[in-house]
């Protein structure tokens, strides 16, 4: 599509008739002698004397040039540009970053796959990720992992293959052998600073509770909620063990409630699973459709067409006096 970048300009084009018709025309004084016999002396040269204004004559080919010249400039000056189809570019409204407990405990063997067979909790939660990473096609998607220590095992990214293929990657015990859940809490802050998304979620998945962090988990969900991040948070195990496996279920259900999000818990795989569908409703997909449309500028046709009229005007004007004083000569 064709179109002017400013086309206001084009108000401009009854400009030349406008000036035409208002103002006087332009005269120019020069010095005379007037003589009281004029007519004597006409007559002595054969001449017939004439008024001293002259108006300079302009041919038919320059009325007609004038007005498509200056039509051209004006089209130039307008700046013409053609528009192409538009592109649109998909991006996500969501940040999500999945925090994932790798203490020693996430190796026992006591989940089971959709086929009755044994597996470890490391495992269980591997199989259930990698369907929820599938379904979020528009969120970009980060993993922190941790135990005694936390690191980003996968910064925020829309390449959900390399999150799958970095997440297969994980075992239990890699950051050691404790569970530091404030200290992973603070770690997807310091990341979330330089998220630009409206919508920003922390799932934090532990089977044990906080191992002595730095800062408390209720501590650090309370800044996780200054900066406006939402915590659902999923505790895997059974919620009556005692000892180094005990579940911490009511500072968890804390932890989610001071940034707005959910607290789950899951006993086996299935819970796991349904427990993740039903952040998946929590947390629907959010995405922007940002449309451009590129344009190509068009200006330089109507100024090179201007321009090469009023050479070949004056390239033919020069010819054809050539021709006549050489007309002129042979006479």
């Amino acid at each position: 599509m064709l179109e002017f970048q400013y086309p206001w300009v084009l108000a401009f084009l009854p400009a030349p008739f406008l000036v035409w018709w208002l103002l006087p025309p332009y005269r120019q004084a020069r010095d005379s002698v007037r003589i009281p016999f004029l007519e004597q002396v006409a007559a002595a040269v054969d001449a017939t004397p004439a008024r001293g204004g002259l108006v300079a004559g302009r041919n038919l080919l320059q009325k007609c040039l004038l007005p498509v010249v200056w039509t051209l400039l004006v089209a130039t000056a307008a700046r013409p540009q053609r528009v192409e189809p538009p592109l649109s570019r998909v991006e996500s409204a969501r940040d999500l970053m999945l925090a994932i407990d790798l203490s020693g405990s996430m190796s026992q063997r006591d989940m089971t796959d959709a086929e009755g067979n044994r597996m470890t909790r490391m495992d269980g939660v591997k199989d259930v990720l990698d369907d929820f990473i599938a379904r979020r096609e528009g969120d970009r998607i980060g993993i922190i992992v941790f135990g005694t220590q936390a690191y980003v095992q996968t910064p925020f990214t829309r390449d959900h293959e390399l999150v799958q293929a970095l997440l297969d990657q994980v075992e239990p015990r890699m950051p050691g052998p404790q569970t530091m859940i404030g200290d992973a809490i603070g770690l997807a802050i310091k990341v979330f600073e330089t998220s630009e998304a409206r919508d920003r979620v922390l799932v934090l998945l532990t089977d044990g509770a906080d191992s002595g962090s730095r800062v408390p988990p209720q501590r650090a969900a309370e800044i996780a909620a200054q900066a406006g991040i939402t915590v659902h948070t999923v505790t895997m195990g059974d919620p009556e063990s005692t000892g180094a496996g005990r579940i911490d279920l009511e500072s968890m259900e804390a932890v989610a409630r001071a940034t707005g999000g959910a607290a789950f818990s899951a006993l086996d795989r299935d819970q796991l699973a349904g427990i993740y569908d039903e952040i998946d409703a929590l947390t629907p997909e959010e995405i922007e459709t940002i449309t451009y449309r590129p344009t190509t500028p068009l200006f330089h046709w109507p100024m090179g067409a201007a321009v090469g009229l009023v050479l070949l005007y004056h390239f033919g004007m020069s010819v054809g006096a050539g021709v006549r004083r050489l007309g002129v000569g042979n006479a």
